[in-house]
């Protein structure tokens, strides 16, 4: 019995799943810790997916401030519950954002919001660089392509590696989020100040 409250404790706080969620998952995978983690993942995004539909009118603002002053960060971020916008790890999260935009400086929140002629330019830019290098126009999209996603990595919040963790993206630990609150978080609106 030890063992196996053991076992839950590592899952939940692995995942931040629920003590039942842990116990099926456990069972289903005959106690496999890994097993069960991308188990309960797997089940997570099907939880994220239908969350992401549901109205967010709470949250709170997260403010971050470099230590000399010189560059600052707000980040409007939303959940659907008052509860949820008052615990301290929804807290830690927007100034977490805010932290990464002070950092990061993203321009655009998602590569959607990316306006049409800014992409054309990037990927004139690209193109004509490719072929400069004698690129053949077999592979000339694809590379286009692939620069394009590293573009978006750099200037879109939501396609950035997570200045805490860069094993994960900052779309990915809200979603994470989401399965951890049960609730829909969105980021509403974030900007930078510097000197």
């Amino acid at each position: 019995m030890g063992t196996e409250l053991n076992l839950i404790k590592k899952l939940r706080d692995e995942t931040g799943a629920g003590i039942v969620d842990c116990q099926k998952a456990l069972a289903k995978t005959n106690d496999n810790l890994e097993k069960a983690i991308i188990l309960l993942r797997k089940e997570g995004q099907k939880i994220v997916a239908k969350k992401q539909e549901r109205q967010t009118k709470q949250g709170l603002v997260g403010i971050y401030l470099h230590s000399n002053g010189k560059v600052g960060a707000i980040v409007a971020l939303n959940c659907e519950t008052d509860f949820v916008a008052r615990t301290e790890e929804f807290k830690e999260l927007a100034h977490d954002l805010a932290m990464q935009v002070a950092a990061a400086n993203p321009l655009y929140l998602a590569p959607e919001d990316v306006p049409a002629q800014v992409i054309k330019q990037e990927e004139d830019i690209y193109h004509e660089q490719l072929v400069n290098e004698g690129k053949s126009r077999a592979i000339l999209d694809k590379i286009v392509k692939g620069k394009m996603d590293k573009y978006f990595e750099e200037v879109c919040l939501l396609r950035q590696k997570f200045i805490k963790d860069d094993k994960k993206i900052i779309d990915e630990l809200i979603k994470e989020r989401i399965a951890k609150f049960g609730e829909n978080i969105q980021i509403k609106d974030f900007k930078r100040l510097s000197l």
